[in-house]
């Protein structure tokens, strides 16, 4: 397929620069995979679309703060965007600077922390952080949230609320999952009081989930790994939901991913394999339309940046044309878009 099957025109105007008022005020667009029927409902209906028995998968992943600034060793301005912690004191992390720093060289950041780059590769720098203190304290106390690309202003305090999930527990993504942030406790109370299980797997989102395909045949996209964790107990709560008549509804497209990279294979994203197995990992599975999904049911997400991997994804799941009428109709009816934007509760085609 070509990158032109995945574009759209967006007005400027639908890009949510802020979150709702509340978290669970958000709209939701439901579409119906097998017939592609759309209909306009509001979050807080979600209870409304699942039963006692059903299953939620939400991503844990914590947002770290992962932007710095500061200088070079040669005086000039620099901007590291940290990819992934690696252990207690390096980092893989994106460089922004007039003149690429060249491994050996020293960068200071934020008027506190030096730093050597070790090396260069495939665009990310191997920094070394030479502070006593780890890292990840050193990010939390010095580092600045990493609001995606497209919301064109500073992080601010409230911010560092509202882009974290209400059940954020392990620490190490640069980007939140985003379906997740419309939740509050209020409505996970009622999920779980009506019977629906709620069950968690981890994958810390990495900054290449807001990069565009470049290439003209989506096959030779390249995909960026990330690290995910499937729980034993999430494997067992799929198992007995599915048992039972349950349906699984995976809470962001980063769930999917974690779940049918471990159903395709745990050793190697290799697209064996079939059956669901606990595990820790790293993948880089591309779904695109044509692929078996093995594991969910249904997907909860928000709305997608046009010629972008995700947006590939939803297609995949929803079937290409109903997600083309499903977006015309979200830009008509003037849904907000991306990480602050309105819901998408997409049943699977088929």
């Amino acid at each position: 397929m070509k990158i032109q099957d995945f574009d759209f025109d967006l007005p400027p105007e639908l890009i949510a620069q802020f979150p709702a008022g509340q978290r669970a005020s958000s709209r939701m667009l439901h579409m119906e995979g097998s017939t592609g029927g759309l209909r306009d409902a509001m979050f807080a209906d979600l209870p409304d679309y699942l039963h006692a028995g059903d299953v939620m998968v939400f991503n844990d992943t914590r947002v770290i703060k992962a932007r710095l600034y500061g200088v070079k060793d040669s005086g000039g301005r620099v901007e590291v965007m940290v990819e992934r912690v690696l252990d207690t004191h390096r980092v893989l992390a994106v460089i922004r600077a007039g003149h690429s720093p060249k491994p050996a060289s020293k960068l200071f950041l934020a008027d506190a922390i030096e730093v050597t780059v070790l090396a260069h590769e495939h665009g990310f720098y191997t920094l070394h952080f030479d502070h006593e203190t780890a890292v990840i304290e050193l990010l939390e106390r010095y580092g600045n949230l990493p609001l995606p690309p497209y919301i064109s202003r500073p992080a601010t305090q409230a911010d560092e609320a509202r882009y974290q999930t209400v059940y954020a527990t392990q620490t190490g993504a640069v980007a939140a999952p985003t379906a997740g942030l419309h939740f509050d406790d209020v409505i996970l109370k009622k999920l779980t009081d009506m019977g629906v299980v709620t069950a968690y797997i981890t994958l810390h989102v990495g900054s290449g989930t807001f990069q565009p395909v470049r290439v003209e045949n989506i096959a030779d996209h390249k995909m960026h790994r990330e690290i995910f964790h499937v729980p034993p107990e999430t494997v067992e709560s799929i198992r007995q939901a599915k048992a039972g008549g349950g349906r699984v509804l995976a809470v962001g497209t980063t769930s999917l991913r974690a779940l049918e990279a471990a159903a395709a294979s745990i050793e190697g994203i290799d697209g064996s394999g079939g059956e669901l197995k606990p595990g820790r990992g790293e993948t880089d599975i591309f779904i695109t339309p044509g692929y078996r999904f093995r594991v969910v049911e249904r997907l909860l997400t928000n709305f997608h940046l046009p010629r972008s991997t995700l947006l590939m994804l939803v297609s995949a799941f929803g079937g290409l044309e109903n997600i083309r009428r499903a977006y015309r109709h979200a830009i008509d009816e003037r849904y907000r878009f991306f990480s602050y934007g309105d819901a998408m509760l997409i049943e699977r085609e088929s």
